[in-house]
């Protein structure tokens, strides 16, 4: 249930700061964000995958706590990447 190679390299590609950069914050919020929306269509046919949704929940979590680390870093940056990703306000 994780995320095509293809969708993750176009994930990379948009939101990477520089050419090797794979690790930024930026782009670790961007392939949660794919991994959790694709977590999410599973849900809708497999009500009861107790298992996946703990995984589903940590994933939140740990998108929450890189948002809350962009937002006290780089606040235009918080703000271009939750507008990219389609995410709240």
């Amino acid at each position: 249930m994780s995320v095509s190679k293809e969708t993750k390299q176009k994930l990379i590609g948009r939101f990477q700061i520089n050419d090797k950069d794979t690790g930024s914050s930026e782009v670790q919020v961007a392939v949660l964000t794919e991994r959790i929306r694709h977590l999410t269509e599973h849900f809708k046919t497999h009500k009861k995958d107790n298992h996946s949704r703990k995984g589903l929940l940590t994933m939140v979590s740990t998108r929450k706590k890189l948002f809350n680390y962009l937002r006290r870093t780089n606040y235009d940056k918080y703000l271009k990447v939750i507008q990219e990703l389609e995410l709240r306000k």
